[in-house]
């Protein structure tokens, strides 16, 4: 852990001035000050965030609420949160809350009252609300997902952008049918990814077709569900993209034998080892959950400091076999 004393040997200045820069103090030269807060950052200077939830009654803790820890997305971005965390000696406590909108807040507020310092949340409820009465007591992140009803801070994915470029990828295969398959409207990454689709769709001047659209994808079942209708529709696709890579998990056992083209919103462990392998919109969800835990763990360091709220971070199109893939 960065101490007191690296921050003062870096910024060529006493560990009393590193000290009174930290706590405040106005009687500081300004380009003291500056180069001393600019080390301060570089360094992720933060041994006061443990004393700070010390004296605030909390555990050196931050909490994880995730949808399913089993993703491996949201796996992964627990684990950059957990690594990050034990850099600056607090651990992480975490939980699935599952799919079902109506039981997080339920799950959550007991998470809550375990008194974590922090808590990174992929909501998937509409709104949160109900995290009101806690954001005076701790800082909250929200990855994936941006809050409603709240005001946080989040790191969430360009869903449009990026569902823009795997459309248009597909596109410029020579692709002309190609279907949006996706889990439920109500979260905010679908109704975006869908929104880009659409964009895609009509700056390519093609048509929108809702016949194309397949919702309602959970599980293995309901994935082969959804194939069997599209291949129904007048004019079946010849590609599908899917809307995130747990959609993707269940499509694959029913598309991998056929002759269809297939883009996913979000990457796969050994989705390059597959056959055919699989072309993805990478969203590097370690960066995600390394960015929620600093903010964490700088709200708790600088508790006055501004920061931006809302961090939309960049996705790029991985390209593979399975985007071109022949026509039905």
């Amino acid at each position: 852990m960065t101490t007191m004393r690296d921050v003062a040997a870096v910024a060529g200045v006493s560990q009393k001035t590193v000290s009174r820069v930290y706590n405040g103090d106005p009687h500081v030269l300004p380009e003291t000050r500056e180069r001393v807060l600019k080390v301060l950052e570089e360094l992720r200077y933060t041994p006061n965030a443990l004393a700070t939830t010390f004296r605030a009654g909390r555990a050196p803790v931050i909490g994880i609420a995730v949808p399913d820890i089993v993703d491996p997305f949201f796996g992964a971005i627990a684990r950059a949160v957990d690594e990050e965390a034990a850099r600056h000696d607090m651990s992480t406590l975490v939980t699935s809350i599952g799919e079902d909108p109506e039981r997080e807040a339920e799950i959550v507020n007991s998470l809550l009252t375990r008194s974590p310092s922090g808590l990174v949340l992929a909501s998937v409820r509409p709104e949160q609300s109900y995290l009101g009465v806690w954001l005076d007591k701790l800082p909250v992140v929200f990855v994936d997902r941006a809050p409603t009803g709240v005001v946080a801070d989040s790191f969430t994915d360009d869903d449009l952008g990026g569902a823009r470029l795997a459309t248009a990828d597909l596109i410029g295969h020579g692709h002309r049918r190609i279907a949006f398959v996706g889990d439920r409207l109500s979260l905010p990454t679908t109704s975006r990814r869908l929104d880009g689709y659409r964009q895609a769709l009509g700056a390519a001047g093609l048509a929108f077709d809702p016949d194309l659209v397949a919702l309602g994808v959970s599980d293995r079942t309901s994935a082969r569900a959804a194939l069997e209708r599209l291949r129904l529709v007048e004019g079946p696709p010849s590609a599908l993209f899917s809307s995130n890579g747990r959609v993707t998990m269940f499509l694959w056992p029913a598309v991998k034998d056929l002759p269809l083209a297939l883009c996913s919103f979000g990457d796969l462990p050994m989705a390059d080892s597959l056959t055919p392998s699989l072309t993805v919109v990478d969203q590097d969800p370690a960066r995600v959950g390394l960015l929620a835990a600093r903010r964490v763990l700088d709200r708790l360091a600088y508790p006055s400091r501004r920061y931006k709220r809302k961090t939309v971070l960049e996705v790029k199109l991985v390209e593979r076999q399975s985007c071109r893939l022949e026509n039905w």
